[in-house]
């Protein structure tokens, strides 16, 4: 059995400490390569086209004179969470001009409105009807639906190219509210907005 030495005791808390940030290191890079690669396409997907007519159920609480966004959301998704401050960044901002809407997709039936609401200082309607994941064209979070006055699809996608939505260059959600509310054709995004990253649903699986 090899003793240490004094000079080897020395190095040994660098060691360990160089060791532990390495570790750290490598499970945020693994981190983000996974959140990097496109969510699969679901054999049974059926895709929504931009400019289709999406008719929402009724009792949403959901007002049919302005434009709509719905957020859908899982609690359990990292992604999802990391998402929410900008959300609810969102909601503050166009508010006056724009409904708004948590549609939370989760196995997880201990979930609650209030809950949802309490937790990320909401103040919009919080819903948990699963199909509107399928009437949107949806199959992972976080995803934006943004829908105008007249019910059509104007966008579908994510939020922003970076996880925790600090690149403001890639605001795509917002850009999309942006030239909806000026009255300009529907923007052309690049795959990054429109090719969904995340979680899969109903449960996560990144």
């Amino acid at each position: 059995m090899q003793v240490l030495t004094p000079s080897m005791r020395k190095k040994l808390p660098f060691l360990i400490l160089l060791l532990t940030f390495a570790a750290i290191a490598g499970l945020f890079w693994y981190s983000e390569w996974r959140y990097s690669l496109p969510t699969p396409v679901p054999a049974q997907y059926q895709p929504v086209a931009t400019g289709q007519r999406i008719v929402l159920p009724a009792g949403l609480g959901i007002q049919k004179n302005k434009p709509v966004l719905l957020h859908f959301f899982n609690p359990a998704c990292p992604c999802s969470r990391f998402n929410m401050p900008y959300f609810r960044e969102l909601t503050m901002l166009y508010g006056d001009k724009i409904d708004f809407a948590v549609v939370v997709l989760s196995a997880d039936k201990d979930y609650t409105a209030s809950w949802i609401r309490n937790k990320y200082g909401l103040d919009v309607p919080v819903l948990f009807d699963s199909s509107l994941a399928r009437i949107c064209g949806v199959y992972s979070t976080p995803q934006a639906v943004l829908l105008g006055e007249d019910s059509r699809l104007y966008y579908r996608g994510n939020y922003n190219r970076s996880r925790y939505c600090t690149d403001k260059k890639t605001n795509y959600a917002q850009a999309a509210i942006d030239s909806l509310l000026a009255s300009r054709a529907i923007p052309v995004f690049n795959k990054y907005a429109l090719t969904a990253y995340g979680c899969s649903l109903p449960g996560c699986k990144k």
